[in-house]
């Protein structure tokens, strides 16, 4: 393991902390310490920390499994420290050890201690990396879900909480009640407007629990909007190993993540905030254009690249890209139907960011798998294809690459690849009814799956022709003879 002794002689290869351990407090209590935001929130963080000291983190861990046990019991023992090698696609690494985590909590274990951090008026943010899926929303009534067994003993007993509603809305009424000002809460969820997302759950919970207190949090806490990018693939103990070997530490906990980082956020704290731009984060009034970019391009281009390379049988992004046909469908896909009818946010070129999305998918020391990419794609194809696919049917644009996007997924439904491997494609969302629509034989049937929802109201007869034509050529001669020209 590492621990601060060994900050006093780490290998020559390996970068410590810029700053005195001993010396920075907390400024931030987050919930959800996964890799992701050791990688991002707390890398940004590390970078501003030797001239802003009173921003370091707490982090919170909200299950009391034997997995989440062993986690606290690892960041305790390394003195919440832990070595992140950051990897270009030439293959060039660096390694530097990050000491922004200051604390780690596990609340099932002591919860006063979490509310007791939450109250400090030192701590002037309280952010979050709970999954997109973790804002108890109802995806029918698009309310937050006040029938959630969890969110019901909260509001119960809500003095002893055991959600994060429960926690951020408790401080926030011990802090209103002792006359403090409420804290900024920043969701760092790869969601699109994750603030407003916030903001709906957080006040749900406190108008049902009390409506005055929703009414002082709506008017002093902050909920701002951010847009946050940074693959950062699963550590296997192999993975751990190997990082290990070359980084020459001992380090129960290490992280690898691209070089490519990025972090827009909103310029709406209740409390103050760390000078964040300093360490590259771009403030701005309004996240929506680089929401739209990163999601039409980066998160769009993901599926249109692994849909078919499944298909064809490639397991990891970089060999799929590698591909030269399955690279160039991507990127006619990202020249002439997205760039044409999106707008750029100031400061940014659309054939800049499409060169970083390709060099970022060749990065080999991510090993990104297909399938996890894939995986839910009913809802991803739903959130990072509607605007084009409305777009090009809309202005009778080409739907050539569209089709065989549709095509090479509903074909990646059935489990079985040109080379007759089989797999496991993961779509939570389809019910048993759904998934025999999709490994139906016939071409046409699949098509009323919740996954084209999002243009159904258009008139879809030519996109669907397509469809059901390049279905049959993936199925008689293969992916690479569907391929649009």
């Amino acid at each position: 393991m590492i621990t601060r002794e060994t900050l006093k002689s780490l290998p020559a290869n390996v970068q410590a902390p810029p700053y005195d351990i001993d010396g920075i407090k907390p400024g931030i209590v987050h919930f959800g310490v996964g890799n992701f935001f050791r990688a991002h929130e707390a890398f940004y963080v590390e970078q501003i920390l030797e001239h802003a000291p009173d921003w370091a983190i707490v982090g919170v861990g909200l299950t009391g499994s034997d997995r989440s046990k062993k986690k606290a019991e690892e960041f305790k023992a390394q003195d919440c420290l832990y070595s992140l090698t950051e990897t270009a696609p030439s293959g060039k690494s660096t390694v530097r050890v990050m000491g922004a985590l200051r604390d780690y909590l596990l609340a099932p274990a002591d919860p006063e201690a979490v509310l007791k951090h939450l109250v400090d008026p030192a701590i002037r943010i309280v952010s979050m990396t709970i999954t997109e899926g973790g804002y108890n929303i109802n995806e029918t009534t698009g309310a937050f879900d006040l029938e959630n067994a969890a969110v019901k003993a909260d509001l119960q007993n809500p003095e002893k909480p055991s959600t994060v509603f429960g926690y951020v809305v408790e401080a926030l009424r011990r802090r209103r009640d002792a006359g403090g000002k409420a804290f900024t809460v920043m969701s760092c969820d790869n969601l699109r407007h994750n603030g407003n997302v916030a903001r709906k759950a957080f006040l749900g919970y406190a108008k049902a629990r009390d409506p005055e207190l929703a009414k002082w949090i709506e008017e002093n806490a902050t909920f701002p909007n951010g847009m946050v990018d940074r693959i950062t693939p699963t550590v296997s103990a192999e993975i751990a190993k190997k990082l290990n070997a070359a980084s020459g530490l001992d380090d129960d906990l290490p992280l690898v993540a691209e070089d490519f980082h990025q972090w827009v956020l909103e310029d709406q704290f209740a409390n103050g905030r760390p000078p964040l731009e300093k360490a590259g984060v771009q403030f701005v009034d309004d996240v929506t254009d680089w929401e739209h970019v990163k999601i039409r391009m980066l998160n769009a281009g993901h599926i249109t690249l692994c849909f078919p390379g499944i298909l064809v049988g490639y397991e990891n992004v970089d060999d799929a890209i590698e591909d030269k046909d399955l690279r160039g469908n991507l990127e006619n896909y990202l020249n002439k139907d997205v760039i044409p009818t999106l707008k750029a946010p100031p400061g940014m070129t659309l054939e800049g960011y499409r060169d970083s999305v390709i060099s970022r998918f060749s990065n080999k020391a991510m090993s990104d798998q297909t399938l996890r990419i894939a995986s839910d794609g009913c809802s991803k194809i739903q959130v990072f294809w509607t605007e084009t696919v409305r777009r090009a049917i809309e202005g009778k644009r080409d739907l050539s690459r569209i089709a065989f996007g549709i095509a090479s997924y509903l074909e990646m439904l059935r489990g079985r690849d040109e080379k007759g491997g089989t797999y496991e494609s993961s779509e939570p969302t389809y019910g048993e009814a759904q998934k025999k629509l999709a490994k139906a034989d016939d071409f046409e049937s699949a098509l009323k799956l919740p996954a084209f929802d999002g243009w159904r109201d258009l008139d879809t007869s030519e996109l669907d022709q397509k469809v059901i034509a390049l279905r049959k050529v993936i199925r008689e001669k293969g992916v690479k003879a569907a391929i649009p020209a």
